[in-house]
């Protein structure tokens, strides 16, 4: 399969190992442990939610998982490939994207000229200089995201211009070029009124089935709607996981998430 085949052709490309496979990662900071012996295991297409209080770990979790952050103990397996050492752009280019909670988008471009960039930016030929046409498979593959992120009202509006929960959907679909395997969304709902976060939902739930993401939220209605499985952490450590409606209901969960002030 070449780079420039066809978008729904190369989402369809995955591994039959395990998607993701972390085995007693830890990460320290001096004396502070930020994680401490965390294993899990995702299969391919799996849909995670990491849930837990701000300094939990979770954020640091995504840091040693995209290569931002070596971890201090432990391996990562990617699709059976140990990519514990390897930096972040290696990462990617085995189909692992990842969003970040502070948006990088290009504000002066609009949104078609951000996903294009993105598409372009996982291909080989990304530095050349010459002017695309709009027949071109990227710009096909572009226009194809922008519509899967429900932006194509806004295709031609610059970022700036954008509502704060436009420039997530976009951050989305820019996180979808390449055709990744597995996406890691950072808090895509913060910030959101509860008419965006619906939309996120469907964005989310619209997604290929073959494309599995761990998705860290505080808002927990988001999260227990869009995933299939859920890791509760606390104090760097996971606390515990189940299905969604097992960690509504679960006690200790309700006690420490939730325990007299709503949504962390």
């Amino acid at each position: 399969m070449t780079e420039s085949g066809s978008f729904s052709d190369r989402l369809s490309a995955t591994g039959t190992a395990n998607a993701l496979e972390l085995r007693g990662v830890s990460k320290s900071f001096g004396a502070l442990v930020a994680l401490d012996d965390i294993s899990m295991t995702l299969r391919p297409s799996e849909r995670r939610a990491v849930l837990g209080s701000n300094g939990a770990g979770k954020t640091t979790l995504f840091n040693c998982i995209s290569g931002d952050f070596p971890p201090s103990a432990g391996s990562i397996r990617f699709y059976g490939e140990d990519v514990t050492k390897f930096p972040p752009h290696e990462r990617i280019r085995r189909g692992l994207r990842r969003t970040y909670q502070i948006s990088l988008l290009f504000s002066g471009l609009t949104v078609l000229d951000n996903v294009y960039l993105a598409c372009r930016g996982v291909l080989r030929g990304r530095f050349s200089m010459i002017r695309p046409r709009r027949n071109e498979s990227v710009m096909a593959s572009a226009e194809s995201l922008v519509r899967v992120a429900h932006l194509e009202k806004v295709t031609e509006t610059f970022v700036s211009e954008l509502s704060h929960g436009q420039q997530r959907q976009l951050e989305i679909a820019m996180a979808l070029a390449g055709a990744p395997r597995l996406l890691l969304l950072d808090e895509p709902a913060a910030g959101l009124s509860p008419t965006e976060r619906g939309e996120l939902i469907e964005i989310l739930t619209g997604l290929p089935g073959h494309i599995g993401y761990i998705i860290i939220e505080h808002d927990m209605d988001v999260a227990l709607q869009v995933a299939e499985f859920v890791t509760m952490m606390h104090n760097g450590r996971i606390f515990k996981e189940g299905k969604p409606a097992e960690i509504e209901d679960d006690p200790e969960v309700q006690s420490l998430y939730l325990g007299g002030g709503g949504h962390a």
